[in-house]
């Protein structure tokens, strides 16, 4: 493990014990506690380039003040403008930030354009003169403007500053007031969060230590045979899983002995989002509690749900619906298939500037189109048998292609990406690209093509 990977596991480590100590705070001391450890920790580990961070925050309270209305498109411009300031403050002469800026950076950018967007929620709910706003986080939204030390207060708080899940400001809020923390579940659920992690991270450093991702760029791999280069991308994307996975259960770990994103079941929450439905606790009654808010890794469902989509709603799940809430909506095209594209651009813009996140993430559209028109052309015409043989089949493909565009994800340049994938016959593009072919010649299924795609639909709205 690299040096920063251990800061990051420190960090983790010590962010779950500490959990528990925040349940017997008072909301106010509650509040202070967490700003000062989180703002510790981001300068301890970025020094002077916490001032970006700072920056960013400063920033989107001035445009919430000049003007709620447009603070949702004005927070997502600055906001997004700023990162690319931030990845290019080099050519202004000015010292690069540390890979834990980055990550502070990467998160707080999600935090201020979701803030906007429920401050507006908040007024235009408020000019409703709803009575019943304040009674659900998500129905009804905020029951006050945010102030500057509140949104200071949110942007550090110590919970996943660095790691994650993403939260919006409702959570951080019903957090501060919780009646009765002691009460919630807390050792339960987290063990259950950590009990696979020294597995996960045992298989992260054994299998990369044998795969390392360096060979890909020597000379010597393309002297390798073609099976073994294929075989490669597929290491090199199960050494990825199993690091996201033990960071990210950890790091849920960690929300969970602070009590953070803990809702009754009844309240249907969503990762990220928070409640769905209004609820109200019950006293009288042995609640059910979960921490569906902050769950950012579905492990299983992520390798074994069979479509390309769907994997992606399984995998980041909190940044997800931050894509699916802020950015689908306001894409500047109706087809499907472009808005997808268009979202997965910004998302690939969020993660960074290298070419690498450009080329994976633009080729997760074609992979949907191709397996779109394989089930409307083919599957809809088989039995329940050669339907099964078909998803299979489908499964096997689709952890392909994940492996796949993950080489762009790791090796980040274009010459080196494409480099890999010319390795292996572009096989992947040409896969997605017969399958598609495939499916406009047969055209057999096009009305049930219309019905997959609604349905996927349907279920991104529901999501």
């Amino acid at each position: 493990m690299s040096p920063d990977e251990l800061v990051y596991l420190g960090i983790l480590a010590a962010s779950i014990p500490v959990g528990f100590l925040f349940r017997y705070l008072s909301p106010p001391v509650k509040q202070g506690a967490a700003l000062l450890l989180g703002l510790s920790v981001a300068i301890v580990t970025c020094q002077i380039h916490t001032l970006h961070s700072l920056v960013t925050v400063i920033g989107t309270w001035i445009i919430i003040k000049i003007s709620w209305r447009h603070a949702p498109a004005l927070s997502l411009g600055w906001s997004f403008l700023y990162l690319l300031f931030f990845r290019l403050v080099t050519w202004f002469g000015l010292p690069a930030p540390t890979p834990f800026a980055n990550a502070i950076q990467l998160l707080l950018t999600l935090k201020m354009v979701s803030l906007a967007n429920e401050v507006n929620s908040f007024h235009m709910e408020k000019k409703k003169d709803v009575s019943s706003f304040a009674k659900s986080p998500v129905i009804g939204g905020l029951s006050q403007v945010p102030s500057l030390y509140d949104m200071l207060s949110y942007s550090y708080c110590y919970a996943g500053i660095m790691t994650g899940p993403f939260f919006r400001f409702q959570t951080y809020v019903d957090w501060l007031q919780q009646p009765s923390p002691q009460t919630l579940p807390g050792w339960g659920p987290c063990l259950q969060r950590l009990k696979l992690v020294p597995l996960y991270g045992a298989l992260f450093i054994s299998v990369n230590s044998v795969f390392p991702l360096a060979y890909v760029r020597t000379d010597e791999f393309l002297d390798e045979n073609f099976f073994f280069r294929y075989f490669y991308m597929i290491a090199v994307f199960f050494v990825f899983r199993m690091r996201f996975y033990a960071a990210w259960c950890g790091a849920e770990a960690g929300f969970i002995t602070a009590g953070l994103g803990c809702y009754p079941e009844k309240a249907l929450s969503k990762p990220g989002g928070g409640p769905t439905v209004n609820y109200s606790p019950d006293p009288s009654a042995d609640e059910m509690y979960d921490f569906k808010t902050i769950q950012n890794i579905d492990c299983y469902n992520t390798d074994f749900c069979v479509k390309v989509r769907h994997g992606m709603r399984y995998w980041n799940m909190t940044v997800q619906w931050w894509l699916h809430h802020y950015i689908y909506p306001n894409a500047p095209f109706r087809a499907y298939a472009l808005r997808a594209g268009w979202t997965m651009f910004i998302s690939a813009y969020w993660h960074g500037l290298h070419v690498g996140y450009y080329l994976s993430f633009l080729t997760i559209p074609l992979c949907i189109a191709a397996e779109s028109a394989m089930e409307s052309s083919v599957r809809a015409r088989l039995g329940p048998s050669g339907q099964n043989i078909f998803d299979w089949v489908h499964w096997f493909l689709k952890m392909r292609s994940y492996d796949y565009m993950c080489m762009g994800f790791v090796l980040l340049k274009a010459s080196d990406t494409i480099h890999y994938w010319a390795s292996i016959y572009f096989s992947m593009h040409i896969i997605a690209i017969a399958c598609i072919i495939i499916g406009r010649v047969l055209k057999g299924g096009k009305k049930e093509g219309r019905r997959v795609e609604k349905e996927d639909k349907r279920r991104g709205r529901e999501d």
